[in-house]
C-alpha cells in the first residue's frame, strides 16, 4: 500500500512514517517546516526517517538514505497546484493526513496561519483525493472541538458546536467538510480527535516539553487554573497504532444512522469521527509529580489563572474505537513518562 502522510516532520506524523515504514508500506512524507516551534526538532525527526536537510529542496520528491521505501516533499499545503500535481503523479492508495498550524494559544496571535493550512490546506487535500480517486482518508482532527461541553467522557455522539478556539473551529470544520465530500463523492473519510499526545520527540509548544525543560533548566513551571485541571495523556506508541488500524479500515457507511436524531459521529455516507484517546484522565499535578520523580528533581511552580481557549478537563470515551478496530491503549503513565525522560535526556545532552 502507497500512503501519503502529511506532517512527517511533526511529532505524531514522524512516528505514524517510522511504523509504516517498518512494516513495509510505501510512505511519501509532506511537510512545510515551517518555525512554528524549532525546526532543528523538525529536521531531527525527519534525519531518523533517512531524509538530511542539506538534500531538501522545496516542493521536489527526495529519496531517504535509510527506508528504500520512503520518499519526502518539502511543501505547503496551500499549494493546490503542488498537491495536485503529487497525487496525480504518486497515485496513492490512503492518505492519512497529520500535517496542520497546531496550538491553541498560538491561534489567539495567528488566526490567519489556520485558515491557511487548517481549511485552506485540508480543502486541498480533499479535492485531490477526489480528482485522483484516493478513497481512504484519515485525518487529525482534536479533542478541542469539544469546546464548551462539560459532560465527560467525551463521546464522539456528542454535538461540538461551541469551540472556545480558532484552531478548535478549524478542526470542527475539516470534520463537516469531510462530511460533505463522503457523501458527494464516496471518499471514506475518518476523523481521529487525539487527546493530549506525548512521548519521545515531543511538540515543544506542549506541556511535557514545557515542564521538562523549565525542570531541567532550573526555571518556574506555569501551572494553569492553579493546578486544578486534568488531561487524558496519550503515549505516542499507542496513538500510532490506533492510526494505523484506521487506515488499514477505511470509514464505511452506518446501518444505524437516523436522519430524525443524527449522531454526528456517523452517517449513510462512508465517514466516522473517533476519538483516540488513553480514556484515562489524570490530574496535572500528578503528572507533574510522576514528571519530576522520573527526572529526579522537583519543579519551581508558577500557579496562574486558566488561559484563554484552554479547557479545565479532557477524557475521550473509546469505546467505538475498541469495538470497531480492538484499539486499547497499553502504555502505563510512569512508563510513557520514563521513556519520555529518557529521550529528553540524550536529545538534548548533545
Amino acid at each position: 500500500m502507497k500512503i501519503l502522510v502529511t506532517g512527517t516532520a511533526g511529532f505524531i506524523g514522524f512516528h505514524l512514517a517510522k511504523k509504516l515504514l517498518a512494516r513495509g508500506n510505501e510512505v511519501i512524507g509532506l511537510d512545510s517546516i515551517n518555525d512554528y516551534y524549532d525546526t532543528n526538532l523538525k529536521y531531527a525527526r525527519l534525519e531518523q526517517l533517512g531524509i538530511l536537510k542539506q538534500e531538501i529542496e522545496t516542493n521536489k520528491l527526495i529519496s531517504s538514505n535509510t527506508y528504500s521505501n520512503h520518499k519526502f516533499i518539502r511543501a505547503d499545503l496551500s499549494d493546490n497546484e503542488i498537491i495536485s500535481k503529487l497525487f496525480n503523479s504518486e497515485g496513492f492508495d490512503a492518505v492519512c493526513h497529520l500535517a496542520a498550524q497546531a496550538g491553541v494559544r498560538y491561534s489567539l496571535e495567528n488566526p490567519y496561519a489556520y485558515i491557511d493550512s487548517n481549511i485552506k490546506g485540508f480543502m486541498n487535500i480533499l479535492e485531490a483525493c477526489r480528482h485522483s480517486h484516493t478513497k481512504n482518508l484519515a485525518y487529525a482532527s482534536s479533542s478541542s472541538v469539544y469546546g464548551l461541553n462539560r459532560s465527560q467522557p467525551f463521546k464522539t455522539s456528542d454535538h461540538t458546536d461551541h469551540p472556545v478556539s480558532l484552531y478548535a473551529a478549524t478542526k470542527k470544520s475539516n470534520e463537516v467538510m469531510a462530511h460533505a465530500y463522503s457523501h458527494l463523492y464516496d471518499i471514506h473519510t475518518t476523523g481521529l480527535r487525539f487527546f493530549t499526545v506525548y512521548g519521545p520527540y515531543g511538540r515543544p509548544d506542549m506541556a511535557p516539553m514545557l515542564f521538562a525543560d523549565a525542570i531541567s533548566n532550573n526555571q518556574s513551571i506555569n501551572v494553569f487554573n492553579h493546578g486544578n485541571m486534568s488531561r487524558d495523556f496519550t503515549y505516542i506508541d499507542d496513538i500510532v497504532d490506533g492510526i494505523i488500524k484506521v487506515i488499514d479500515n477505511p470509514a464505511q457507511p452506518s446501518t444505524n444512522f437516523d436522519a430524525t436524531q443524527p449522531n454526528p459521529s456517523i452517517s449513510t455516507a462512508p465517514y466516522k469521527i473517533y476519538n483516540i484517546g488513553n480514556n484515562a484522565p489524570v490530574k496535572l499535578m500528578d503528572f507533574i509529580s510522576i514528571l519530576e520523580s522520573e527526572m529526579g528533581k522537583a519543579s519551581k511552580k508558577n500557579f496562574m489563572d486558566m488561559q484563554a481557549g484552554d479547557v479545565q478537563s479532557t477524557y475521550a470515551d473509546t469505546k467505538d474505537l475498541n469495538s470497531d478496530l480492538s484499539y486499547q491503549p497499553y502504555t502505563e503513565l510512569r512508563q510513557g513518562i520514563n521513556e519520555f525522560v529518557k529521550w529528553y535526556n540524550d536529545y538534548y545532552s548533545k
